[in-house]
This record gives structure tokens, C-alpha cells and sequence, in this order.
């Protein structure tokens, strides 16, 4: 991992970067893109730089990259590398682009700490960029050996079949294969990359989680509206809801992710909140279509019944699995509805239901809930390691090397 040479000296400069590590980024994404524009152009969600969510995430990679090399001398950090490296792909980023990376950031650095930055402290930072950038290029290579793509080939064009009113802020989208390339599967939990050009000609990228098993022929996923159509980060769901139509061709990469559901004979339980039941819905559909045998038990949390997103398809898979089992917890309960015992009003409290023992765990939702969700069942025995979460946009969290 680091050298000797840049050990030390990582160790003694780290709580300095760490302390400026959110200005870092934020200089850092500034000065590139002022220098190369035609960045935000397909590649990067102006909605995460214009809320800082991509500086934040950039800042916590980074620096928890850099104390893993400290602390954890002879590991490598792969679940943060992984995740990081199938966003890049869903994205198509080429191995040349770190260097354009690298370059602002070490700018970035020096112009942050200013005289701090010596040579030999230049050089530490500089082997700790490179040691994760060729490690996500080769994970990302690998990637997309396994898909038998490449940057440029993991887009293809897809035909709207249907668009259906899901809810009063989400509607989901059925698009069908317009050519006889071949279609890679999705496995359950991933997501696809939709890039559109806006308004003002810029191509915006957005990530969205596959709703349904493949059938060879048809893709699905859901977006929530995000209200706000003057913003950057309301942009693309309010472009799919107002003007995409049912015949519009639109343009998704291969799917990609790395929260996937491990197919086993342990019980299986599902939490989500909101949207966060995307990614959810598309694994009960596999494990349907798996002909799976396994215990599942849903729990979502929702305002109302109204508003819970793919709530038919939720039901009617949760059917037909053998032993599937919904448990909801609605801000606005249903009248009557708690009386079957399996809807709850309020917030999500996995303390009021009974868990099976030896059961893996995957969540979705807003940040909030996953901590609160996530924190109960760590306390309540579940190992850490038998929990896996998706964040949707830049993961701010990384709770795994917390």
C-alpha cells in the first residue's frame, strides 16, 4: 500500500487535509471545471455540485481513503472502491479523465494549505490519489470486461412503451429494446444511468433504480418528482414528467450497482422509505422470478398509502413468494389499518416487529432513515456486515468505515 516514505508522513499531515478537506473539493471542482466545461456536459449531475453533495462525498472518499491507508496498513478499502467504481462506469468515465482529476486536485490542495504543502508532503498526497485512482481504474476495467462494453458502447437507445401516474410525485416508465444488440441482465438492486439534454443543450446524467426483473425486451424504473424547475437538481425528474412521452426514445446505460442482492437461503428483510422503495421492488420481482423459496418480510415507511410508489407490484410479488410479508408505517395512517397489525403510524421502529434470526438486510431511503434504521439493528445484535444500504445521489455517509 503506501510507501515507507509517504507513510509518516500521511499520518502527521492528515488531520490538517482532513480539517479542509470539504474546501478542498469545493476549489477543486470550481477550478475544473472553469478550466474544462465540457465536463458538465453528460458526465457530471450539476444537481449534486449545485447542493454540494458531490464535494461532500468527493471530501469524505478521500479522506476516509487516506485513514484506511493509516490505520488499516495491510487492507484494501474495497467496498468504498467498488461503489465508487460502478458509479463511474454507469457513467462511462474513461481511465484518461483521473488524470484531469488529479491535476485540480493537487491544485486544490496547495491552494487550500498554501506553504504546508512541501515537496515531500505533494508527493505523499500524491501517491495516496494514485493508489485509489489506479485501483478504481482497474475495478472500473473490470467492469466493463464483464459486460463486454466500454466507455463509449454502455449507452443504448430505448423506446417509452408506457408511462404510468404511480403516484401524484412518481411515475414509472416501461421502455422496450429498439434494436437486436444483445441486452445485459440486470441483477436485483442495480440501477441505470439515463442521459437526456436539457433545456439549455447540456446532457444531464441521473441514476435510477431498475423496478423489474428483465424480460429480454423491456427495462422499468420509477422518478420521484423533484419540485423546483428552475433548479438544477429538479431538472431531470420534471423533464421526464412533463414532456417525455410514451413513443420518445430515450438513452439508459447497461445497468450497473453494487448493493446486490445475494441469492441464499437466509431470511430476507427489505427497509425503505419513500423512493427508496425502487431498488426493493426490482428484488422482490427477481426473487419472483427466481422461483424463490426464502422468508421475506417488506417494511416501508411512507406519508400515506397514497403516496407509496409501486405499491400493487410491491403487494402482488410479496404474494407470491411463499412466506413474503408487508409491514408499513404511514405519517398519515390509513383509517382502521392498524388494526390488521401490519401498518404502523408514524416513523419506521423495526423494534415493533419480529425480526428472524439470521437475516440479511438491505435499505433504501433518505439519509435520516438510514441512519435511524440502520443504528436500531446494529443495536439491536444484527451484524454490521449482514446490512447493506443504497444512497441515492453521492453516498455521504460511508457508515461502513464509521
Amino acid at each position: 500500500m503506501l510507501s515507507d516514505t509517504s507513510l509518516p508522513v500521511i499520518k502527521a499531515t492528515l488531520p490538517v487535509v482532513g480539517e479542509h478537506i470539504e474546501e478542498i473539493a469545493k476549489r477543486f471542482y470550481k477550478h475544473m471545471f472553469e478550466a474544462r466545461p465540457d465536463l458538465l456536459d453528460g458526465l457530471f449531475n450539476r444537481g449534486n455540485q449545485a447542493d454540494g453533495r458531490q464535494q461532500q462525498a468527493l471530501a469524505g472518499s478521500i479522506a476516509a481513503f487516506a485513514g484506511l491507508l493509516v490505520d488499516n496498513v495491510d487492507e484494501v478499502p474495497d467496498h468504498l472502491l467498488s461503489r465508487v467504481a460502478h458509479k463511474h462506469v454507469s457513467l462511462g468515465l474513461r481511465p484518461d479523465q483521473y488524470q484531469i482529476v488529479h491535476d485540480n486536485l493537487m491544485w486544490a490542495i496547495v491552494d487550500v494549505l498554501g506553504d504546508a504543502v512541501t515537496p515531500d508532503v505533494a508527493a505523499a498526497w500524491d501517491e495516496v490519489y494514485w493508489l485509489m485512482a489506479n485501483m478504481l481504474i482497474n475495478k472500473e476495467r473490470g467492469l466493463y470486461n464483464a459486460v463486454h462494453l466500454s466507455p463509449d458502447t454502455i449507452w443504448r437507445t430505448w423506446r417509452v412503451a408506457e408511462k404510468i401516474q404511480e403516484t401524484d410525485d412518481v411515475v414509472r416508465f416501461v421502455v422496450e429494446r429498439i434494436d437486436e444488440r444483445e441486452v445485459k441482465p440486470s441483477l436485483p438492486g442495480q440501477y441505470v444511468t439515463i442521459k437526456m439534454r436539457m433545456h439549455d443543450g447540456v446532457h444531464q446524467p441521473r441514476q435510477y433504480s431498475l423496478t423489474k426483473a428483465d424480460d429480454g425486451q423491456h427495462r422499468q424504473f420509477a422518478v420521484k418528482r423533484v419540485h423546483g424547475l428552475e433548479t438544477p437538481d429538479g431538472e431531470m425528474s420534471n423533464l421526464l414528467h412533463n414532456e417525455v412521452q410514451v413513443g420518445d426514445e430515450v438513452v439508459l446505460s447497461a445497468p450497473f450497482g453494487d448493493v446486490v442482492l445475494e441469492y441464499t437461503d437466509r431470511p430476507l428483510v427489505l427497509a425503505s422509505a419513500g423512493i427508496g422503495i425502487t431498488p426493493m421492488a426490482g428484488m422482490l420481482s427477481h426473487l419472483v422470478k427466481s422461483g424463490s423459496q426464502r422468508q421475506v418480510i417488506m417494511l416501508h415507511a411512507d406519508d400515506s398509502q397514497a403516496s407509496f410508489p409501486l405499491r400493487g407490484q410491491v403487494g402482488e410479488d410479496l404474494a407470491a413468494l411463499p412466506d413474503g410479508t408487508l409491514k408499513t408505517w404511514f405519517l398519515n395512517p390509513t383509517p382502521g389499518g392498524s388494526a390488521s397489525g401490519s401498518e404502523f403510524s408514524g416513523f419506521m421502529d423495526v423494534g415493533a416487529v419480529d425480526l428472524p434470526d439470521d437475516a440479511e438486510y438491505y435499505l433504501c431511503g433518505p439519509l435520516p432513515f438510514l441512519k435511524s434504521v440502520r443504528s436500531a439493528l446494529v443495536a439491536g445484535g444484527v451484524p454490521a456486515k449482514d446490512i447493506q444500504y443504497e444512497v441515492f445521489g453521492p453516498d455521504l455517509w460511508l457508515a461502513d468505515f464509521q
